[in-house]
Formats: C-alpha cells, structure tokens, sequence
C-alpha cells in the first residue's frame, strides 16, 4: 500500500524527509449527524459530527458498533451505519438489550465520544491516532429523510434572477460600446468598405451565437470559457482561457476609459487624456473598494438612454442625408477622392487603407471590425444570475442589436465624413459625425452618453475580473490571500487594488497609444473566442448525451473558428508590437498561475537541495524538512470528493487519474448514492436470494469470523422476517426482537425494517463497490481513498447536504456524467465540476 511509517517523520522522529509524500492510514469510523430538523438549523448545526475510530486493527471494530442502533431519537436525524461489523454490531446477535440500555444515555455517550476524538478524527486531519485501520475509510451516511437545503452556488452568487431586458441591458451596455471606437479602427484598415468588413463579423458573430448557446446550455454555469474548459480538458488548459478572459477585461478598461475621456475633450479641451484616464480608473477602483457594483436596474436605465441616442443618430442621420440629397462626400469616398489638406494634417496618403485593393481592405477591416462585438462573452459570465432560457435570448438580442448598428453607422459615417477625417477622428468619431448632422446640441448629447456607457464599461470590467480571479483562488490557481475579505466593506480589495494597478501600468506602457491598446484588446478577446469554440467541439465529443436545448452545427464551429484565426493573425500583421504588450501581461499570469499548479512539486525541490545544503547540522535538516513539508501537506490536506454512479474500475480509475493530474490533493472521497432504483434491485435481489440459497460473502479479503457473523446475521433476518431493533416512530419505544402475532403490526413495519435490511443485506453481501475502491487505495499509495456510501437519491439537495458535512466545497466535487434519465441539469447542482 506504501504507506506512512508509523512516527511522523515531520516531527523529527523518522530519517525519511519524504514520508510526508505518503497521506496516511484510514479511519474505519461512523459520522454523527444531528441537528437537520430544518435547512437553516442543518447549516447552523454543520459541525455537530464527529468520526468514531474502531481503533481494533484490521478485524475492525466491536464496541464502536453500539452506538450504531442509538440515533433514533429525532426522527429527522439520519440514520448512520457502521462500516465494520463486530460481535456487538451484527444482526441478530443478541446485542438489542444493550442497545436499549445505552439509549437513555446515548447523547452523553455522543458527546464524549465527540470530545475525545473530534480534533483527532476531524476530516481535517489525514492519519492520526495510534491505531487505526490501513485502506479505506468506509464512511456510509442515510440523507434520505432529511428535509431539503437551499443550494448555493460556487462563488456566492445569489437566488435572485433577472430576466431579458436586464441580462440584455447588462451586456448591451458592453457590446455597444465599442461602436464608438470601432467605426474609426475599422475605417483605418478598411477604408470606404469599412461597412462590408462590418457586415461579415455580424456573420461570424451569428455562428458564435450557436456555439455560445450550445455550451450555455449544457453547462450553464458562470465562467465563460474557464468554465467549459475546465468541465472539458484539464485545468491547466482552463487557466489558459481565464488568463486571456482576465487580459480582455484589462484592455476593456483601459480602452473604455481612455475612449471616454477622449470624448471628453472635445468639451474640455484643457483635459489631459492620460491622467483623466488614471483617474477614471482609480474612481471605478475606488468604488469597488466602499462595495458599489453593477445594478441591473441602473445598467438597463443606461442602456435605454444610448439605444434611444443611437436610433436618433441612425434614422435622424439618413433622413437629413436624404432630405438634402448631398451625395457629395459619399462619391468621393468610393471614388478615393480626397479632402483638401493645406496644413498636411490629414495625411490621407499615409493611411493603412490607401493603394489597397478591395480583398486587402476588407479583410484587414475584419480584423479590426472583430473589435465592435468585443463585449459579447459577458453574458457567459453570468448565466447562473440569468432566468431559464434568458441566455439565449441574450445572445440573439446582442447579435440584433450589433447587426442593425454597427454597419449602419459605418455607412453614415462615410455619408457625412470623408475617409481621411474619420481616421483622424479615433477617439471621437461618432461626436464629429453628430455634430455634421445636428449641430452642437447632439454633438454634447453623444458625448455624454459616450462618457456614460464607456465608463458602465470599466465597471463592468471591474466586476467581471474580481468575481474571475475570485473564482481561480477558489479553485487554488491563483494566490488564496487575493480572497481576503475587507472587514469595513466585506469587498476583495487586493483583487481591486491589483486590477487598478495593471490597467494603469498597462495604459502606461503603451503610453496612451489608443490604436495599441486595441490590438491588445483585439488579441486577448480573439483568444478568448477561439478557446471558447474549442471548447464546444469537445463538449460535443466527450460530453454529447449532456441536454442542451440548442446545438450548433460542427461546419458552423470550424467556421467560426476559422474566423477568429484569420482575425488574429490581420491584428497581429498590422501591428507586430501588439504581440509583446500582450505577451507581458500574458506571460506573467501564466507563469502566477503554473507556480500555483507546481507549487508542491518545487517545495520538494528545495527540501531535496536543502538536504543537501545543510549537511553540517541534522538537527536543522530535521527542522526544514519540517517546515517546508507543513507546507506541502497544508497544499495537499484539500480533500476531493467524486460522486460515483457506477463499481467499474476503469471508470473509477480514470477519475482519480483526472483528479490526480489536476487537482493538488492527496485525499479522494468516493461516494456513491444509492437511490430508490438502487434499492428496489437490491430489494428483488435480496428476495430472490432468500427463496433460493444463502448469499456468498462478498468480499474475499473477509476474515471467516466476519464471514460466519455476516452468514448467521443473514440466516436470522430471514428467520425472524424483517424484524430489527427497529423504532416505532410514532410511540418512541424499541420494538423488540421476537415474531409478532399480530399481522397488522407486521405489516405496519414491513416497509421501515425492509428498508434498513436492504441496506444491511448490500452492505455485509454484495460490496463490490467497496472493493474496487479498496483495489484503487492499494494502487495510488500517495492518494488516500475514501468510500462513502450514502442512502438517498443524489439531487442538488443531497450535494449541498454532502458538501457541508464534508466540508468540501462543491468546485471540489466532481461527477463524471448525469444519468440520461434524469431531469437535472448540471447547473442545477450549484458548481459542481465534471471529470472530462
């Protein structure tokens, strides 16, 4: 089994410095569970239980047992089942009378029990005691008459769900935003056939619609494509998608603000762009800071007020352009005439577009056009805050409103403007373009509202990267203290402050050079849609008999990927030096995030070499060998839990290979739920062998002792019938163990005392289960193995039962693939993750 040697080695009292690697011996124990009258009385009471040792070596215990039939007093409580059966614990054997006897006294006894071995035994600690079973620890728990508990999800997002309009003001207020330094970029690269190039990203962004709703809907969980990495590939993979999401939201401030103040000079013409922009973002830091967030009623008031400023714009533009019947400027544009430049401002033959053919344009043009729908991921972000079948929706009503828009402006633009001043104008277009149009008044009108929506912009940046990198210290890829909460205003301020400070750093650099900033962004949020289409392809390989409700067709998929590639590499040709900004930002995530992954891996490094190093003095080889292996058992004390619905020992084998390679643990809980399906085939089996011939002992590492005590157990409960020690839950008395004459009280038992045979027949019989995870625990010596039965159906309620007795939180809970037959949906477990 490799395991531990008996003195802790970290204590200075072995010469092994790497018995730390080894997780220990297992507790054979039973859980007390008490206190689950009510949800909020269960969360209340979550502490109150305890794991008894048998401390009996191998043979298991005989006196633990006892406390086994004592539980019954509080009907709500569960009923907790012995993993080992002794003389005084076996069916039928004659230990009822001390069974009710130790009933009067069972809380006391509960209560020492808790006392001598909660700090002991706690699922904290990983082999302590003295004497204690090797292998499994064969926990087996009954939730099934236990009321329901609220559910919540990873990263504590809330009940309350919004609808259509909100979840569509949220990321409207996003996507469109960037039509207001779109229409400028897309005319640098693309010229007069800025419109078309637009055009064709509102295409590929409709086959992204499929691709986003397809994932949506099978795993309809926050994330965006972290999340659906991490439930297809590796963790590692999934971080790589999160880096890039986190880079996306950094150009996003960034832009949004410098864009915003931009606009604001145009009122304030003694406004210095790079320390207004500072500003913004140390005022959106600051009130992140004091706890003001996103409010979805404000983000739709917002929106309202730009979509009524865009329509003004759109359809008040080309009434007056028809109206007057001025196609003067528009000609010129197709024809590549230009404006008169006495001063040589324009400079209309140094830009991008001119000389180019049509193909060279356009196709440029799409790559900077790809920056117009950036904002369209947000939704994915949220999709657990959303009501069910608003994702979709959301998505349809972004491509709807970008579609109608973005082209349609572009071409107003030319209408009004000539070619050359548009460029000019980057980060002010859409004023100049209303002030042609309207005069003064709209020209003030758009600004404002530019200023408005480009600063929801940073907020939402804001938002978006603290709950990201709050879910990443949740799952240990990045540094835990950057979760710390803010006593005053309970906010994370370290990811606050950090976010504030990379926008800046990053605004600086570049030193204000919008055009960088958005191949930067360009790059980070093409990256992010390329992974996220990767994504879908392997969720319909690994995962197709997940339920979705929409799917998107697989020469879709490679076309849309295809896309964002062909948009990537436009961006990176026309400005190589986007590459080294990015790969600054990039690079050092990356490389945050890999230390965090090897983290344990380098601390055996420096113990090696420090054995090494410190050759003079034992007694200080013995006390860093201490610390630093403190350390390495801190990382790895976190314990996983894999929900398995079937004993195949592939399939379990390749869980803990997954969980192995991407989760920093060396302590696995195997449970299996046994629901009532489960129960009614043990039940035929357990009849169908009572008619015919004894059932064989299951296990053939069993001691004949056990084996004659499971045989006899047996033999007895088919004798007496299904009477068992059973509690009369109306009276509160014992029912003792003789045939009763009485056929209406026998059958008023029948289904209580059949219940618990059942479960008592599985567990001493038919144990394969058991087996193959004891197998799997003598195969990985370095992973201790845990095998947890529980008797209830496995619903959302049963996780959120399971998790917080466990104390495990639910992104360390895995399942490998729902049951088809089931109406869940893997949202509806609160943030469970799935072995890919």
């Amino acid at each position: 089994m490799g395991r531990s040697p008996e003195k802790d080695p970290l204590l200075g009292e072995s010469k092994d410095p790497y018995s730390f690697m080894y997780p220990g011996q297992g507790h054979s124990s039973t859980l007390d569970i008490s206190g689950m009258v009510g949800s909020d009385e269960f969360e209340s009471n979550s502490d109150n239980y305890s794991y008894y040792s048998s401390y009996n070596g191998l043979n298991g215990g005989s006196n633990q047992s006892q406390h086994n039939n004592n539980q019954n007093n509080n009907n709500n409580s569960p009923i907790i089942f012995s993993p080992h059966k002794g003389n005084s614990g076996s069916i039928g054997n004659g230990s009822d009378t001390h069974s009710n006897n130790n009933n009067n006294n069972n809380n006391n006894n509960i209560k020492n029990n808790r006392n001598h071995n909660n700090l002991e035994n706690s699922p904290g600690s990983i082999g302590s005691g003295s004497d204690i079973l090797i292998g499994t620890t064969n926990e087996k728990m009954d939730l099934s008459g236990t009321p329901l508990t609220k559910i919540k999800k990873v990263g504590g997002s809330g009940e309350h769900k919004i609808g259509q309009l909100f979840s569509t003001a949220i990321c409207g207020n996003d996507i469109t935003s960037s039509i207001f330094y779109t229409a400028s970029s897309c005319t640098l690269s693309a010229g007069k056939y800025a419109p078309i190039s637009l055009l064709i990203v509102c295409i590929v962004l409709y086959l992204f619609r499929k691709v986003y709703g397809e994932v949506g809907c099978a795993l309809p969980l926050n994330g965006g494509a972290y999340n659906v990495l991490l439930n297809t590939t590796s963790k590692q993979i999934a971080s790589v998608a999160a880096a890039l999401t986190m880079i996306s939201y950094v150009a996003t401030a960034v832009v949004s603000a410098s864009t915003a103040m931009n606009y604001l000079q145009n009122l304030w013409e003694e406004l210095n762009i790079f320390w207004a922009t500072i500003g913004l973002l140390g005022f959106f830091a600051l009130l992140s800071l004091i706890g003001i967030t996103e409010s979805a009623v404000v983000a739709f008031i917002i929106f309202s007020i730009h979509m009524v400023t865009l329509l003004i714009l759109v359809f008040g533009g080309f009434g007056i352009f028809f109206y007057k019947h001025d196609w003067s400027v528009l000609v010129n544009n197709w024809n590549d005439v230009n404006p008169p430049d006495p001063n040589g401002t324009l400079q209309c033959e140094q830009q991008f577009y001119w000389g180019q053919n049509f193909a060279y344009c356009i196709y440029f043009g799409f790559g900077s056009a790809m920056l117009g729908v950036t904002g369209f991921e947000t939704s994915s972000n949220f999709i657990e805050q959303q009501d069910k079948g608003v994702f979709p929706k959301t998505l349809r009503n972004m491509w709807a409103i970008v579609t109608f828009f973005n082209p349609l402006i572009s071409v107003l633009s030319l209408c009004f403007l000539d070619t050359c001043t548009i460029v000019n104008a980057k980060g002010y277009v859409l004023a100049t373009v209303a002030n042609e149009i309207f005069g003064q008044w709209f020209h003030i009108w758009i600004i404002v509202d530019a200023v408005l929506v480009l600063s929801g912009s940073v907020l939402t940046s804001y938002v978006g990267f603290v709950g990201l990198v709050r879910r990443m210290s949740l799952d240990r890829c990045l540094p835990q203290f950057l979760i710390d909460i803010n006593s005053c205003r309970k906010t994370t301020h370290w990811i606050i402050i950090l976010f504030f400070l990379i926008c800046s750093s990053l605004y600086a650099i570049v030193q204000g050079a919008l055009s960088t900033l958005e191949g930067v962004y360009a790059v980070s949020f093409l990256g992010v849609m390329l992974l996220f289409a990767v994504g879908n392809m392997l969720l319909k390989y690994k995962r197709s008999s997940l339920k979705r409700e929409i799917k998107a067709p697989w020469l879709g998929v490679f076309f849309a990927s295809a896309s964002v590639i062909l948009g990537l590499i436009a961006n990176i040709y026309k400005d190589h030096y986007i590459v080294f900004y990015f790969g600054i930002y990039f690079l050092v995530t990356i490389f945050i995030i890999m230390v965090m992954f090897t983290r344990a891996r380098l601390l055996k490094m420096v113990l090696f070499f420090s054995q090494i190093v410190i050759w003079w003095s034992a007694p200080l080889r013995a006390k860093a060998a201490k610390s630093i292996g403190d350390q390495i058992k801190k990382i790895n004390s976190q314990p996983i839990v894999f929900f398995a619905s079937k004993d195949d020992t592939a399939y379990l084998n390749k869980a803990i290979l997954y969980i192995r390679d991407n989760e920093q643990t060396n302590w696995v809980k195997v449970i299996h739920c046994y629901d009532s399906q489960d129960e009614e085939n043990i039940g035929n089996q357990n009849n169908h062998q009572n008619v015919q011939s004894p059932p064989p002992p299951s296990s053939s590492s069993l001691q004949k002792p056990q084996q004659q005590q499971i045989e006899q157990s047996n033999n007895e409960i088919k004798q007496n019938g299904i009477e068992h020690n059973d509690v009369d839950h109306n009276h509160g008395h014992h029912n003792h163990h003789h045939h009763s004459q009485d056929a209406h009280n026998h059958h008023h038992h029948h289904h209580q005392n059949l219940h618990h045979i059942v479960r008592e027949t599985h567990d001493d019989v038919d144990d394969s289960f058991s087996q193959h995870v004891q197998f799997l625990d003598g195969c990985y010596p370095k992973i201790r193995i845990d095998y947890i039965r529980v008797f209830a159906n496995f619903t959302p309620s049963t996780v959120e039962k399971l998790s917080i007795l466990l104390k495990v939180p639910k992104n360390f809970m895995f399942i490998a693939c729902l049951k088809e037959n089931t109406i869940l949906n893997i949202g509806d477990l609160g943030g469970e993750r799935r072995v890919p």
